[in-house]
């Protein structure tokens, strides 16, 4: 490693204060551009791992490396969540082991190759009319009112709906899935008040709602994904807690990150109109990765190491945790030009927003593309003048690059 990066004493990315003000790009590159793998000391315990810090990893080689290598750097051991609080208890940590996002082959191997059924291609495609319907509905419905809250009226709904076919949600559970989801991501929020006990019951109600699902396929089996997933003869089944921790994974995996993609893409074009006008008019096939690519909705996600390693000039030892920072990854000079600029043209666009490739790579890459390019659609059809009213709102998060609330006129 190069000498001490120009970062304040104490400074860390996963700091939920720092994050709600502002992605910290411009500490991030001054990390990328000194050290390749920066130790970042925490006072003990903090991130609720009874550990003193964690790795820094900035660099987008350096990120991919790490994402490929599940057998050095694993998922599962302290979980894929970079930081928790210093409240949390191991056996809770150990317990969200049942989810796919947390776990290492050959475990997660089998479970992946059982729930992609439901995101072939075919499948994707399969939704496509349907969603377009909903974009449409959606956005004709915010015409209606002079202005409101962009992230609760359009960005939200069209993920939600989504995933309500998806699995077959009835469409008018869809706000329980909302709120569950939600509260399971806002405990770093003091706004949304939620407590380590409130968040735990918000889990267990979206698991036990998920595990009906999957027993009420069983028991009368339909043509939908649920059946697909556990009631499928002789092609291995999901049980219902796997089930249960799937649909769990996709209403914050699916829902939560698409919904600020959505956020963050509509704000991008707001204070960037010259993009505005050029997709009202060309409406171009590369704008959804770069939306994902400018949003990054999750900052972050962790490995930890399985053994004693060398990345990137760094000697990290069997246990420590090394932070994948995907926001850094996006605005790495050495593979984007200018990426600093949004560009809806940009072409190659090698972005990690769905993860650095490897075995965790997100499955739903295609639907979440399809779901950008269709709301931004009909939003262009139906709200070309749409412009900002206020400020983003931003939650306070370790690692969610999360918006509450973007004030809109529609008209």
């Amino acid at each position: 490693m190069s000498s001490c990066p120009v970062l304040s004493e104490g400074f860390d990315f996963t700091d939920p204060d720092v994050n709600q003000q502002a992605i910290p790009l411009p500490e991030l590159a001054a990390l990328r551009q000194s050290a390749q793998v920066w130790w970042v000391q925490q006072p003990h315990g903090i991130a609720g791992f009874g550990d003193d810090g964690y790795w820094a990893v900035t660099r987008h080689a350096d990120v991919k490396a790490v994402s490929v290598a599940p057998e050095v750097f694993s998922s599962r051991t302290n979980t894929a969540i970079i930081r928790f609080n210093e409240h949390m208890r191991r056996d809770r940590i150990d317990a969200q082991q049942l989810i796919i996002l947390n776990q290492d082959p050959p475990e997660h191997t089998r479970l992946r190759q059982i729930v992609q059924r439901g995101f072939t291609p075919r499948a994707i495609r399969a939704l496509e009319d349907s969603l377009r319907e909903r974009a449409e509905r959606i956005v004709s419905g915010a015409a209606a009112r002079k202005s409101g809250n962009f992230v609760t009226e359009i960005a939200a709904e069209l993920p939600l709906q989504a995933i309500a076919d998806l699995i077959g949600v009835p469409q008018e559970d869809r706000a329980k899935i909302f709120d569950w989801s939600n509260t399971m991501v806002g405990y770093d929020d003091p706004e949304l008040a939620i407590t380590e006990e409130i968040g735990t019951n918000a889990s267990i109600e979206l698991i036990s709602y998920a595990m009906n699902m999957a027993a009420e396929r069983k028991a009368c089996p339909a043509h939908d994904i649920v059946t697909k997933l556990v009631a499928a003869e002789d092609e291995g089944n999901l049980t219902d807690d796997e089930f249960g921790f799937f649909v769990l994974t996709l209403a914050v995996a699916g829902n939560e990150t698409t919904r600020n993609a959505i956020t963050h893409g509509m704000h991008a074009f707001l204070t960037h109109p010259e993009q505005w006008e050029r997709f009202r008019e060309q409406r171009p096939s590369t704008t959804a990765d770069e939306i994902v690519r400018w949003a990054t909705p999750i900052t972050s996600f962790q490995r930890t190491a399985t053994h004693d390693t060398e990345l990137g000039g760094a000697q990290i030892k069997a246990g420590d945790r090394v932070g994948l920072f995907y926001a850094s990854a996006n605005n790495d000079p050495e593979v984007f030009d200018h990426p600093e600029a949004f560009d809806i043209t940009r072409d190659p666009n090698p972005h990690l927003g769905f993860g650095g490739g490897g075995p965790h790579f997100c499955l739903g890459a295609s639907l979440a593309r399809m779901e950008i390019g269709l709301i931004f659609g009909a939003i262009a059809d139906t709200l070309p003048g749409i412009r900002l009213a206020g400020d983003p709102r931003r939650l306070r998060s370790a690692w969610i690059n999360g918006v509450k609330e973007l004030p809109v006129a529609y008209g």
